[in-house]
């Protein structure tokens, strides 16, 4: 039987470590990996710092992070995101974070996101709520979209990204009229972690990468949010996208979007 208190405890460490060398490395390297994407040397040592970390404390769960791949189970493993936002924090914005989720089969099961520039850590258990520090998180109840700030991830970038982006436009054009504002923040796991917190309404994030998402998928479930996929369906881990509102805006979120895709 898993854990999860114990992992939860881990987890926080975690990020805690990850936070030290994020915060302590005050001039680094960008380098190119694709088409407008990039990584830090700080990923890098980040990464490398925590699974080393984690290959020691629970060596029996396996470990995907964004830069070294998938490596032991696949059943159980950490999602990790080493420096999610790294666009922004190349360019000194300091909103990033330290995204690391436990999933077990399709879900996640514990959480901690640490944002090192804000000195905020967000942590949640299933089952047991979601918390920034000793508060405990809820999600919005706003019942309008006209009431509701939400956040939409970063575009796509690589191959197909100009298809995939039309279906982007056209979601802004569908909400930028209706909503009380929109936000590019420019890392998923703010996005969701203040979805979590009451901060942002909804996050519509039209892709699903693990490291980037599970994390804060849990959070917000757990703060009493919704996490769907693109056609309204319960999000996993092999979902195509992570829309995540407080419960009373999850239906015209999902409409909304289904406007625009249909």
């Amino acid at each position: 039987m898993t854990d999860h208190a114990a992992l939860s405890s881990v987890a926080r460490e975690a990020v805690a470590k990850a936070t030290g060398i994020i915060r302590s490395m005050t001039s680094f390297s960008v380098a190119a990996k694709g088409d407008r994407d990039m990584v830090t040397d700080v990923d890098l040592a980040v990464e490398d710092a925590v699974r080393e970390f984690l290959a020691r404390e629970t060596p029996e769960i396996g470990v995907l992070g964004e830069e070294r791949g998938h490596v032991g189970d696949k059943d159980l493993w950490w999602a990790l995101d080493p420096v999610d936002g790294t666009a922004n924090f190349a360019r000194g914005i300091p909103l990033c974070g330290v995204s690391l989720g436990l999933v077990d089969g399709l879900k996640s099961t514990v959480a901690a996101i640490s944002l090192p520039f804000l000195g905020i850590t967000y942590t949640a258990v299933e089952g047991q709520g979601a918390y920034v520090g000793e508060e405990r998180l809820e999600a919005s109840k706003a019942t309008k979209l006209s009431d509701a700030i939400v956040s939409i991830g970063d575009f796509a970038v690589g191959e197909g990204a100009e298809v995939k982006n039309r279906v982007r436009m056209a979601l802004l054009a569908e909400l930028g009229g209706r909503v009380q504002r929109i936000r590019f923040l420019g890392s998923a796991a703010i996005d969701l972690a203040w979805v979590a917190h009451g901060k942002l309404e909804a996050s519509v994030i039209l892709a699903n990468k693990p490291w980037d998402t599970m994390a804060g998928v849990l959070l917000v479930r757990e703060a009493g949010g919704m996490v769907v996929d693109i056609d309204g369906g319960d999000h996993t881990v092999r979902s195509a996208a992570t829309i995540a509102a407080g419960a009373g805006l999850r239906d015209e979120i999902v409409a909304a979007i289904a406007r625009v895709t249909g």
